[in-house]
């Protein structure tokens, strides 16, 4: 996938209508009151370039899943007030997405001002397997801004969907990425294209099976691999080690011998825990050490051990580049978060060039209190993962080459 996008700062935008995708996705209460604003705030810069520069910007989003109706449970109006007032001036909200109300307001809107449609996802198009209705909803969508109207996607944690209003409304208008989408491509591309060396990949979680096509591309580029989570004790079975009752994909052993035998011939250091933080039970007691090769049948693996942390503490110092996807441990415990706690602070307290791939790692990054050491935190879990592995993102691959 070329990286080398089109975005908002290389066009034109006075007097211009925008469409701009946004993850308004938040979190919130059951009194329909936002939890968390991160992802309202990562939008602003965007939005206040598009204003500044002399735009009228027409914002769309989804939130949760109405399954293709309308539910005031799913609506963004909490959305168009918190980002009322993050932004200083009145965000109106139109009470549907291509209805007649959405098309007055779109064609009363001035240069400088900001509406946001309804969810997207109110309609079943938006993510329907139809084609036909899908380009037909895009269409609806393109002809709010009309035919000199410009696209910009800034919603990266949608970016690997091939949706109405993030990848298929690009048929019907010129499509640029925003500020937000710049930095992932930025930072992420150049990470997997040239990286600073050495280049390390810490990668965890629960299976082998989500990280699989992660794992083959960064064989091609890492100098490093390190393997931790409960996918570490798929590897350590595949070598012939007794891990007691941890999770294992049974399935994959063959897979994972296959991963083994191609770093060794690319020549790449594959880093597996040689001990283990173990428990009786799923539970947050208070661990024993194990060697990995040898965890007694009655326990199960439940965080990397001491020993384990000080090898991967080591390998992170010396890095140019790391990337991280993945805890090490069942972090949410307070007796298995070490290994989760000592990889973010290493990799905080290094000179690399710090990547955290979305998702458990940064919460865990943002629970621990080291994101504002990290140069990048990916805004996108399922898309970061995609983009790791190499794949092209159907929200980036629409925009125009630079």
């Amino acid at each position: 996938m070329t990286y080398n996008k089109k975005s908002v700062e290389n066009i034109d935008v006075k007097g211009k209508k925008i469409i701009a995708r946004c993850d308004f996705n938040v979190p919130q209460d059951e009194n329909l009151v936002i939890t968390d604003d991160k992802r309202i705030r990562e939008s602003l810069p965007t939005i206040k370039y598009l204003v500044e520069n002399g735009a009228a910007v027409i914002l769309c989003s989804h939130l949760g899943r109405p399954k293709g109706e309308f539910n005031d449970k799913y609506s963004l109006a909490p959305v168009a007030k918190r980002l009322s007032e993050l932004l200083g001036q009145e965000v109106v909200l139109a009470k549907d997405v291509v209805g007649e109300d959405a098309k007055a307001k779109s064609a009363d809107l001035k240069a400088g001002q900001v509406m946001l449609l309804e969810n997207v996802r109110f309609h079943a198009a938006e993510d329907g397997k139809d084609k036909e209705a899908k380009e037909a909803y895009a269409k609806e969508l393109a002809s709010l801004v009309g035919e000199d109207g410009i696209y910009v996607n800034d919603a990266f944690g949608t970016a690997h969907r091939s949706h109405a209003s993030t990848a298929v409304i690009a048929k019907f208008l010129p499509a640029v990425c925003g500020k937000l989408i710049q930095k992932e491509l930025d930072i992420m591309g150049k990470a997997l294209e040239n990286p600073a060396r050495p280049f390390v990949s810490i990668l965890g979680g629960a299976k082998v099976s989500d990280k699989i096509g992660v794992i083959t591309n960064l064989l091609e580029k890492c100098d490093t691999v390190i393997i931790g989570g409960a996918m570490a004790y798929t590897f350590a079975k595949a070598q012939g080690a007794n891990i007691g009752m941890s999770l294992c994909e049974e399935d994959k052993l063959e897979l994972a011998r296959e991963i083994l035998v191609k770093a060794k011939e690319k020549n790449v250091r594959l880093l597996l825990p040689t001990d283990t933080a173990c428990a009786p039970s799923f539970s947050d007691v208070t661990p024993i050490m194990y060697d990995t090769k040898n965890i007694p049948d009655n326990m199960m693996g439940l965080d990397i051990g001491t020993q384990t942390i000080v090898e991967f503490k080591k390998a992170v110092a010396d890095a140019g580049t790391v990337v991280w996807n993945g805890p090490m441990g069942v972090f949410e415990f307070e007796n298995f978060a070490a290994g989760t706690s000592a990889v973010a602070e290493s990799i905080a307290n290094s000179n690399a060039i710090s990547i955290i791939g979305g998702g458990d790692s940064a919460a865990a990054v943002e629970l621990l209190g080291f994101a504002s050491k990290m140069t990048h935190i990916s805004t996108g879990g399922g898309a970061s993962l995609e983009f790791l592995e190499g794949l092209e993102l159907p929200g980036i691959a629409c925009l125009l080459d630079r």
